[in-house]
């Protein structure tokens, strides 16, 4: 909830200059004027008779009025008495009594009068009273006995005090006792009991009489109260009285009620108009009573009616005539009901209507006094000039009394005096001083000149012009130096001079000029009126609602006018923000941290300014999860069930939305806690059902949307009786772990569930289908029981019946179980193996007699491997591997094996308890397949008009080669395609020069080679023909645009070069085959680059799934691997690669993760002695073969071309491989590729398609795998290997020392 609230200094400037407009017309001081009374004492004063008496006088006039005093209707002569004094230049009496003096000698009626030439003034009549604090008298109080249930009234009869004093009860430790309907204090100060209790009896019950004036408190006797109770009264008959007596104390009686006070039916009551009405009704009766108010004929006065004490007492404020009329207060039990009804007059003393006002004159001027009043009874008005009655005052020709009114005609200086008018009946009195001044005087403006008035848009602006004149001036305002005189409905001129703008608006800033004129002369006067913006608050706070301990923040921005400085304070429910630094104030916010309750409240922002105030204000509600449950009873115990009600604890301002009850069993699991059930938050009560033989305590946790409250207490326990189980272990099974045994096992029954002392298990079996009796025995509270001796893998019928000390649990279900299992005994016959393709192969066979598997058949197992590849002729090492089928199938398939290729396999049947024996090896052939693509293509030697190509062997020959085919076309420098030239070549050839080619022209080749069953994978390349023979350049790079057409050296000279090839690239440039291989906090980023030469990399990554912007980091030189360094553990990052200066060229992204952060070990390895001296070896190590490194790349004479092009070499300028970016173009090592398996580059620089192997099952031993009949893959299968003397001379290279140290960064 939120509210805003928006006030204005107008406002209050507007309300001062209304009481400004009923004020008489001010004379001057400077100027004659009769007195004026200024300040007087009031009419009724009761002054401390510990101190002096006061009686003030205070008045104004011109000349100075002089001062005296009357007591008690006569003259009171002050000088003749020393202690009484005047206050200097003042009327004021000052008694001195501190000396000894009593304040009773002066008591007695008052009045001042102050008197110049121009007349008399007189206050009211004011008299003077001692406050008096009189004593109880004493008296003896007797101890009050009563019966239970009997109305009571304790007197308190005050002593008579002046004023009256306040009355309250209390007890010895002056703590106030207690009250409510049933007992409650009265106007008059007795207390009344409706009816007692055993709990009224106490001793102590004292009245207290406060008398304020005084500052003193006087004390009653103690009272005591003795309230018998039906049961001793009874007891106390019947100790004092015979058998043959009749007695016994009239039972405790219900009663209707009656009234205690007012007595009888009705009654009057008289009271003042202004005054506050009360009206009491007490009454008595079992049960309480309650007391309900009507008015007969009329309702209740809204806004002004209250109840007090408990509703007994009625109270109106402010009454008037209206309120006169019967109150009736109606008290009622379930018995009945009584009614009391009082009738009010409303009586009044005289109040104004019209006042009588100062009346300033001009010589031969005409004017009125008017004094008006009313009461009830209509008050008598009487005049006085100068403090003596009208009647006997000298005669005055200019003046005429009419009943209320005095008329002035043709006034002269002589006719200036004091009027009084007085209007009394015989409740009160008013009098009111209102002087005629005769005086001739030019206009004069009395507001300050050239003032500044400010005020808010929107609001009223009161420009003040403050006059006095006689005869009275006449006003006018302008606008600005040179403006018309203001006029119309935008202004409200008032009779006091001010000028009323109602709407001020930002146009009405500017100067005004007031202009007061008569006939004796003329003034004016400047003010200025500016016009400010409102303050404004755009941001206000919000309705909050946080949980205890939090932190909440409420927002307030303000706009307001550039030239008023805003303070902006935060309240909260109206008052002061605690003085607590978990308050924090903000410029534009308030912050309150580790929220308490004691924070929920209502938090206002409230800007002010010198001419503004805005505020809003919002709802801070601190929520929390519930307070535990309280209270809890156990009820209705039976065997089986009980009832648990509780109290609940406070929500926290969010709704309870469930209890949930646990239990503990203090007899099997003390201490654990256990989910028994939950309930709505509604309820507080909750039926539980029990198991026997279970000692049960119940706890109570209370949810709300916060969340769970602290558990409650415990509540008592309860223990239920014992009884036979009622259920049987879950979980039976049999099985064997032997081949001659059955184990039984079963779920053992929980401490609960045993329902009794003494639980056992009775476990039973016979074989199934032979016709075998039960064997029983009846074992301990465990979870197993050995067969022993039993026929390998015979089914077995078994149960296991729960029972404790008082029975058996009901007869348990039979479960099948079997004893143990032994490995087969027989292989599968008649295996058949059918060629499906040339990688897929369907196997059948016969299956085994179910009796020889002895065990549940799980199903058949085929081993199989690769003999020989029939293209090389020549055996490699066995890896056998496993195919499993499930289930008593005959037949499955062998997928992915290799073309052209000697297979063997044999199959075994599976049980529970291992593999049988195997068949007799089974061996198959492959058919032939498509080749894969040749290992390699390069082009070398180009010419004029020639190119010679070189390929390789493909990898995977599948099948007896029978024919190459090389396919190719130019590309022009547009990089449209001519026509398609295809060329067949035999088998056995390893290269082709190509004549008759256009110079200076690009050629894309296709090449792939074929077997009979048809052409496998192409490879392709592409390169240039020369312009001429002076030489080859790199190709240059054109920006953006991919590669330029070659361009060559012109000389008449010609240069001889010796035979070389270099490997063309692409058209398009790429970077593919983007890897990551991580460690903990860093990453080694490789990827593949074709393209032109000498392109500087960048790479960038970032955390994978984030939106931040990619990091960036720049790669030294045009190296084709990077290192990311500073990684986080465990996190997953994306990673591209993109070239400089090539809009848009980047790679595809590639993901990795870090590994995970090892655990710190409490020594620290790297202070050491032995690593140490470890990371020495291996630095030095290292340092060995980077020497080594470099001086096989000087020195490496396999490309006799190598020395030539050493001696043109710009020594500044270190060429880069192409492939990878290291240093050194004739390079023997391996290039810094990732380390993959399979994965090599060969030394001579041509492209070579990566070895790939075919086969699916390469996961090593035990790993099974499984296929539907058709041969889906269903399942794992693995590649367990055998290891057979390798054939031919396959090896693996040695891995380079570049590579060496790329794998141990």
């Amino acid at each position: 909830m939120m509210t805003k609230k928006t006030t204005s200094a107008s406002s209050a400037f507007l309300i001062l200059f209304l009481c400004q407009m009923i004020t008489a017309l001010e004379v001057p001081l400077d100027l004659s004027q009769p007195p004026t009374i200024t300040q007087q004492s009031p009419k009724d004063y009761i002054v401390d008779p510990r101190e002096n008496i006061v009686i003030q006088c205070e008045a104004k006039g011109k000349p100075p009025p002089s001062f005296s005093w009357t007591r008690n209707g006569t003259h009171f002569d002050i000088d003749k008495d020393a202690r009484v004094t005047v206050k200097p230049n003042s009327g004021t009496l000052v008694i001195n009594i501190m000396n000894g003096g009593k304040a009773e000698a002066y008591e007695g009626v008052y009045q001042c009068t102050a008197r110049n030439e121009r007349g008399a003034a007189i206050s009211n009549n004011i008299v003077i009273r001692s406050s008096r604090s009189p004593l109880w008298t004493k008296e003896k109080v007797e101890p009050k006995h009563v019966r239970e249930g009997d109305p009571l009234v304790l007197h308190c009869s005050p002593p008579v005090g002046l004023p009256p004093p306040i009355i309250f009860w209390m007890d010895n430790s002056f703590q106030r006792l207690p009250q409510n309907e049933r007992v409650s204090q009265g106007l008059n100060g007795d207390l009344y009991f409706s009816n007692v209790k055993p709990e009224d009896t106490r001793e102590d019950y004292i009245c207290y009489a406060r008398f304020n004036h005084t500052q003193t408190i006087q004390q009653k006797q103690p009272i005591s109260v003795k309230v018998f109770s039906m049961d001793s009264l009874n007891e106390t008959i019947s100790a004092n009285l015979s058998d043959t007596d009749f007695y016994g104390a009239k039972p405790l009686t219900e009663r209707r009620p009656t009234l205690l006070t007012p007595v009888g039916s009705t009654s009057n009551k008289v009271e003042l108009r202004g005054n506050v009405l009360l009206l009491e009704c007490i009454a008595e009766g079992l049960p309480t009573p309650v007391i309900r108010w009507i008015k007969e004929g009329g309702e209740l006065p809204i806004n002004r009616t209250f109840f007090e004490n408990f509703k007994k007492t009625l109270k109106i404020i402010e009454v008037s005539e209206a309120d006169s009329g019967k109150y009736k207060c109606v008290a009622r039990n379930p018995l009945g009901s009584t009614h009391h009804t009082i009738t009010v007059t409303v009586k009044a003393a005289p109040y104004w209507i019209t006042a009588p006002r100062n009346l300033v004159l001009s010589p031969g001027e005409d004017g009125t006094l008017i004094c008006r009043a009313n009461g009830n009874p209509k008050p008598n008005i009487s005049w006085l000039t100068n403090g003596v009655p009208i009647a006997i005052a000298p005669e005055d020709p200019s003046r005429k009394v009419d009943g209320d009114t005095i008329i002035f005609s043709d006034v002269q200086e002589r006719s200036s005096a004091v009027y009084q008018c007085n209007a009394s009946n015989e409740y009160g009195y008013l009098l009111a001083n209102a002087f005629v001044n005769v005086l001739a005087e030019p206009p004069r403006i009395l507001t300050p000149a050239n003032k500044l008035y400010q005020v808010i848009a929107n609001n009223p602006a009161l420009l003040d012009c403050a006059f006095f004149g006689s005869p009275v001036p006449e006003i006018e305002w302008f606008k600005g130096v040179k403006g018309s005189i203001l006029r119309g409905d935008l202004y409200v001129f008032h009779d006091n001079g001010t000028l009323e703008i109602p709407v001020a608006q930002k146009d009405s800033t500017g100067t005004y000029t007031c202009v007061a004129r008569n006939k004796l002369g003329k003034v004016q006067n400047e003010v200025h009126l500016e016009v400010k913006d409102p303050t404004m608050i755009i941001k206000q706070p919000e309705y909050k609602i946080i949980q205890r301990g939090g932190q909440v923040s409420f927002e307030c921005t303000i706009k307001h006018d550039p030239t008023l400085i805003p303070a902006i304070t935060w309240v909260k429910d109206n008052g002061e923000l605690p003085d607590d630094e978990r308050f924090i104030i903000h410029k534009d916010s308030l912050a309150i941290m580790n929220v308490t309750d004691k924070d929920d409240g209502t938090y206002t922002c409230v800007a002010n300014t010198t001419l503004d105030s805005v505020s809003a204000s919002a709802v801070l509600t601190v929520v929390d999860r519930p307070n535990p449950p309280f209270d809890l009873e156990l009820t209705d115990q039976l065997e089986r069930s009980i009832q648990l009600s509780w109290i609940p604890g406070y929500d926290n301002k969010s709704p309870i939305t469930n209890f949930v009850i646990e239990y503990e069993d203090g007899m099997h699991e003390p201490g654990v806690w256990h989910y028994q059930t939950e309930v709505l938050g509604t309820q507080t009560t909750v039926q539980l059902k029990l198991s026997p033989y279970v000692n049960y305590s119940f706890r109570v946790i209370a949810v709300n949307e916060i969340g769970r409250s602290q558990p409650s207490e415990a509540s008592e326990q309860y223990l239920t009786k014992a009884a036979k189980p009622d259920e049987n272990p879950s979980g039976v099974q049999g099985i064997g772990s032997e081949p001659d045994n059955l184990v039984i096992i079963w779920e053992p029954l929980k401490g609960f569930q045993s329902n009794g002392p003494g639980l056992q298990y009775k476990v039973s079996w016979r074989q199934k289908d032979v016709g075998d009796e039960w064997t029983s025995v009846i074992v301990a509270n465990v979870s197993k029981y050995i067969v022993s001796g039993t026929p390998t893998f015979v089914p077995y019928e078994i149960k296991v019946q729960a029972l404790n000390d008082l029975g058996y649990a009901p007869e348990p279900a039979e479960v099948i179980g079997h004893s143990g299992e032994d490995l087969p005994m027989v292989a599968p016959g008649n295996v058949q193996v059918h060629i499906v393709n040339s990688t897929l192969a369907k196997v059948h066979w016969d299956p085994v007699p179910l009796k020889t598997v002895r065990g549940h058949l799980q199903g058949y197992r085929i081993y199989y491997w690769k003999v020989q590849s029939l293209s090389k002729r020549r055996r490699r090492h066995v890896e056998k591997k496993i195919l499993t089928f499930s289930g008593n199938k005959t037949h499955g398939m062998l997928p992915g094996l290799e073309p052209y290729s000697s297979y063997k396999l044999n199959v075994r049947v599976v049980n529970g308890k291992g593999e049988g024996p195997a068949s007799s090896d089974k061996l198959f052939k492959t058919p032939e397949g498509v080749p894969s693509s040749p290992s390699f293509l390069k082009i070398t030697n180009p010419t004029l008009d020639s190119l010679t190509l070189e390929w390789g062997l493909p990898t995977h020959p599948n099948g007896v080669l029978i024919a190459y085919t090389l396919k190719f076309q130019p590309i022009n420098s547009t990089h449209e395609l001519g026509p398609l030239v295809e060329i067949r070549i035999p088998a056995n050839e390893t290269s082709l020069i190509l004549s008759n080619l256009n110079y200076s022209t690009r050629y894309k080749f296709y090449f792939y080679a074929q077997t009979s069953v048809g052409a496998g994978s192409q490879i392709t390349e592409e390169a240039v023909t020369i312009m001429d023979e002076a030489g080859i350049l790199p190709p240059a790079v054109g920006a953006g645009k991919g590669y330029s057409e070659t361009l060559f050296a012109t000389s008449p000279v010609i240069h001889t070069v010796h035979p070389t090839f270099y490997k063309v690239r692409p058209v398009y440039p790429r970077i593919r085959n983007v890897t990551a291989s991580s460690a903990e906090t860093y990453a080694n980023i490789s990827w593949e680059y074709e393209g032109p030469d000498h392109m500087n990399f960048y790479v960038e990554y970032g955390v994978a799934g984030s939106k931040e912007d990619w990091k960036k980091d720049i790669v030294n030189g045009s190296r084709s691997f990077f290192v990311l360094k500073g990684l986080t553990p465990g996190t997953s990052y994306k990673v591209r690669v993109g070239a400089e200066g090539l809009s848009g060229f980047v790679s595809s992204e590639d993901v990795f993760e870090t590994g995970p952060a090892m655990a710190s070990r409490q020594v620290d390895i790297a202070t050491q002695g032995w690593f140490i001296g470890l990371m020495c070896a291996v630095a030095l190590l290292i340092l060995i073969l980077l020497i080594v490194c470099f001086i096989r790349r000087n020195k490496g004479g396999k490309y006799p071309v190598k020395e030539k092009e050493d001696a043109h070499a710009d020594p500044e300028i270190q060429p880069m491989k192409e492939d990878d970016g290291t240093f050194g173009e004739y390079s023997d090592a391996e290039d810094h590729k990732p380390l993959k398996k399979g994965s090599r580059t060969p030394s001579d620089r041509t492209v070579k398609k990566e070895d790939s192997d075919d086969s699916l099952v390469d996961y090593g031993e035990g790993v099974n795998g499984q296929f539907n009949e058709d041969g889906s893959f269903i399942g794992q299968y693995s590649g367990k290997k055998e290891k057979e003397p390798a054939e031919g001379n396959e090896s693996s290279e040695a891995p380079s020392p570049v590579n060496a140290m790329n794998s141990f960064v």
